[in-house]
């Protein structure tokens, strides 16, 4: 069997994939690489969610990479829009014929002997297994389970006759218009689904156990489109750029800081969009605080429209069954629907699911500490992308392609081939915290035991801080005692 060799192999040809491979081709000119992707489609994310209305909860000048400046004339941009954008950043950076569609890692195998990843790679329509060889592994596999959902058990759901999709799997023939639709759930997905179904719908209902913060912001960007008047496209990009990343970070540290009072402005906002009349206090005051869990973006107050309109309504309950033609609640309330979507979250997998082992172990990944969230100790020349859960994903994704290409130059300088990160053993009994801290999300809690942990102290953390990180990651290889080379 002939085994094929590359200098890099990444893992998922979706938003971070394509934005790695565009840094190696900039960047490491030198370097061979490989993108293995499962599904046939390059743009992970968005070309997998096609439900109606799929969006960006992150304004573009921020979700967007940044050597490419986004162009379109909303920041809050639609599912499509942002796949044309994967799109064109991989066909001007000719990245399209390093792609292998249909390829899935099923296993990676470490041997410190020759200083290189072998790669069990399942293909699509094909057996047996192909096997690629590597030097440097990088996993941009996002973080959820593509083929599953996350399943929340839903009471009696066999006795239900009607129609149930997810978002994740939404059928393009389904026909919604003039029926009932029951959307369960209250995140992202649910508040987008809500307003678009409701157009054409005979009506909409949102049944969540609990609510969630909103906050409405214009899907049009009045600077950027000012700045694009004036300025070259990269340099206005770039100030746009830098400006929402600073309302981020100042919305961010400020619900640290004073969540009681930004809780009161946003249950205020939401207050002046439905009136006096509305009970916000039940359907839009969470348990929790504010940024303990992701914002649900509201673009140009779509859903208070609907909700205002009277095409859709928002039901606070829990679910004790289903029936035959709907939803029995807690209450005592039945919810006759036609059709029910169950926006109740992803399923999450460490590293895509594959296995992993070095020099025959195998790999488990809760017992290890990961290296700035990046790497993870005793594991060589491995690393993983995943963005931020408090920001838009693609600012900590561009840190990292950042990273690996300075790593690659400087192995390349120094003529070493193996980097693996190492707790030192006065560490070794630093505090534990979960790999994400601090962000109670039901989808997050769920799967933190599987994740490496993290400790106290740098390098040992997973900051979620985009300033923090822009420092910790250009530290100098040749001063940085945690990296060990060879």
């Amino acid at each position: 069997m002939k085994i094929e060799h590359f200098d890099v192999i990444i893992v998922g040809a979706g938003l971070s994939g394509i934005g790695a491979a565009c840094y190696l081709t900039d960047h490491c000119r030198d370097r061979r690489y490989l993108i293995l992707e499962r599904r046939d489609a390059l743009g992970g994310t968005w070309d997998q969610f096609r439900y109606p209305g799929i969006r960006s909860d992150s304004d573009m000048q921020t979700l967007g990479y940044s050597f490419k400046p986004w162009s379109g004339a909303k920041a809050i941009a639609d599912g499509p829009a942002i796949l044309d954008y994967v799109q064109s950043a991989a066909n001007d950076y000719g990245v399209n014929q390093h792609i292998r569609f249909g390829h899935t890692l099923c296993a990676a195998h470490w041997r410190s002997e020759g200083a290189c990843w072998t790669l069990d790679v399942g293909q699509k329509g094909s057996d047996p297994n192909v096997i690629l060889t590597c030097n440097v592994l990088l996993m941009c596999s996002g973080y959820y389970h593509y083929e599953r959902a996350h399943d929340p058990q839903l009471p009696d759901l066999h006795k239900y006759l009607g129609k149930v999709v997810h978002p994740q799997f939404w059928p393009e023939t389904l026909d919604y218009r003039d029926k009932r639709i029951v959307v369960i759930g209250s995140g992202a997905t649910a508040m987008t689904l809500v307003p678009t179904l409701a157009k054409i719908a005979k009506h909409v209902t949102m049944v969540q156990r609990s609510p969630s913060y909103v906050i409405s912001r214009p899907s049009k960007d009045r600077l950027t489109d000012a700045l694009r008047k004036l300025l070259p496209p990269r340099l206005a990009y770039q100030i746009a750029r830098a400006r929402n990343v600073f309302l981020q970070e100042m919305l961010y540290k400020a619900t640290r800081i004073a969540p009681t009072w930004i809780k009161r402005q946003l249950i205020n906002q939401v207050r002046n969009e439905l009136g006096p009349d509305y009970d916000v206090e039940k359907h839009f005051t969470p348990r929790y605080g504010p940024w303990d869990q992701r914002l649900c973006l509201v673009p140009d107050g779509d859903l208070f429209a609907a909700l205002n309109d009277r095409r859709a309504d928002i039901v606070t309950d829990f679910i004790e069954g289903f029936t035959e033609t709907g939803l029995q609640l807690g209450s005592g309330d039945h919810i006759d629907a036609d059709i029910v979507v169950s926006a109740t979250g992803l399923q999450l997998v460490v590293m895509g699911g594959a296995e992993f082992s070095v020099d025959g172990k195998v790999i488990e990944f809760s017992k290890l500490w990961t290296y700035k969230g990046l790497m993870v100790s005793d594991v060589p020349n491995m690393v993983s992308t995943f963005g931020y859960v408090n920001a838009s994903w693609t600012l900590r994704a561009d840190l990292t392609a950042q990273w690996v290409c300075r790593l690659l130059n400087y192995m390349a300088k120094t003529r070493t081939q193996q980097v693996v990160p190492r707790v030192p053993e006065q560490l070794l009994d630093m505090p534990q915290r979960d790999w994400i801290d601090g962000f109670p999300a039901g989808y997050i809690l769920r799967v933190m035991k599987y994740f490496p942990k993290q400790g106290d102290v740098a390098p040992w953390i997973n900051t979620q801080d985009y300033r923090s990180d822009k420092k910790l990651f250009r530290q100098p290889f040749e001063a940085d005692d945690a990296l060990h080379f060879r």
